[in-house]
């Protein structure tokens, strides 16, 4: 079906209501979602369901029912034409969300990251690297195939809230980058959308994967542990411009060109000279001397991933159970506010160690 073309529309309307013509569009499915539904029946046959809205045969539910598609499941659209790669789907087996991505063969990212999900690496406790968890060829075109990954969020969704929260995090990505460099690959993309969140554990109910603060069917808001209650694990993706190099390799041989990457402010990228890519990596102020070692303007200058790593683990703030369980602070905020949620956080410190006494071994922070 084609989408209709949207009318000039009557500023007094809202969203909400069914005359809008964004009512319109929401009952024929986006460009990139055909697709999709065209392998939807292929997709089941692997054992992976689709949403509602992409199964052949899908008719709107809100039409024809007095409800708004803005109130209902398969009113939500996926992530959008520019991961038109990615969809999420629902592993039959366990019920478990899940990412399938679609690659060509012969591409130079899939490879490194099924290596890195394979044994022994895999059960590498310093792996931080995306799981993959199944791998099959289209049936239709042997040129593509597809990887499937767990559900994974982005590090801010949801926001971290103590100071313990970023200490895990700082540990683990540190881990996850000694672990890649040690195995011989540097990753030469990692910023923050390519640093992503297992969440499982803090959304005990489960999440929706595009509306993720609500219940997978969007009936109501989906309820969350803390990281620091529930815990979190990390993982790295997107090896699209990664290097790879052999794991008894002369450090001095490993050597890269290129500029590519989210992150341009490492002043060595270039597309002519080589240089060595290992090297380009308020109540937080414990972090400028990480900051600094990692950003270093002379790259020989920088620490390395397993010497950051060491130090971290040696910061004395990281082993206060006070300081771990101390809210997030943004510097600009005014001194009432402070004084305000300084002292809320007083209080849930307190009640987090009358049920840590108590016993209660995953108390809510």
């Amino acid at each position: 079906m084609d989408r209709p073309l949207l009318p000039d529309i009557d500023p007094s309307l809202r969203l909400s209501d069914p005359r809008h013509p964004y009512h319109r569009v929401a009952e024929t499915l986006l460009g990139h979602e055909i697709p999709w539904r065209d392998r939807a029946h292929f997709l089941e046959g692997r054992g992976y369901i689709l949403r509602p809205r992409l199964r052949p045969g899908w008719w709107p539910s809100w039409v024809g029912a007095n409800k708004r598609f803005t109130d209902v499941e398969d009113g939500i659209g996926t992530t959008g034409a520019l991961r038109h790669h990615l969809i999420d789907a629902t592993r039959l087996s366990d019920g478990k969300i899940v990412y399938i991505k679609r690659v060509q063969t012969g591409d130079l990212e899939s490879p490194i990251a099924i290596k890195l999900s394979s044994e022994p690496l895999h059960s590498d406790p310093m792996n931080h690297s995306v799981p993959i968890v199944d791998t099959f060829v289209d049936s239709d075109d042997s040129r593509f195939y597809y990887i499937v990954m767990p559900f994974l969020r982005p590090i801010y969704s949801p926001e971290f809230q103590y100071v313990g929260e970023f200490l895990d995090f700082g540990e683990q990505i540190l881990e996850g980058l000694t672990f890649l460099h040690e195995n011989g690959i540097a990753h030469r993309d990692c910023a923050t959308p390519n640093i992503t969140l297992d969440a499982d554990a803090m959304y005990y109910t489960g999440f929706h994967p595009v509306k993720r603060g609500f219940l997978p069917d969007r009936s109501d808001v989906a309820p969350c542990h803390s990281r620091l209650s529930a815990g979190a694990k990390y993982y790295f993706v997107d090896y699209g411009i990664s290097s790879e190099f052999p794991v008894d390799s002369d450090p001095a041989s490993r050597r890269v060109v290129g500029t590519l990457g989210r992150d341009q402010e490492p002043p060595e990228l270039s597309d002519t000279i080589s240089y060595d890519p290992f090297k380009a990596v308020s109540n937080m102020d414990f972090l400028r001397p990480f900051i600094l070692a990692m950003t270093n303007p002379e790259p020989n200058a920088r620490s390395s991933a397993p010497e950051l790593l060491e130090q971290w683990r040696l910061s004395p703030r990281k082993f206060s159970a006070m300081s771990r369980h101390w809210r997030l602070r943004v510097r600009t905020e005014p001194i009432g506010v402070r004084l305000f949620w300084d002292g809320v956080a007083s209080v849930r410190l307190v009640v987090h160690f009358l049920k840590w006494s108590a016993g209660n071994r995953y108390p809510g922070a």
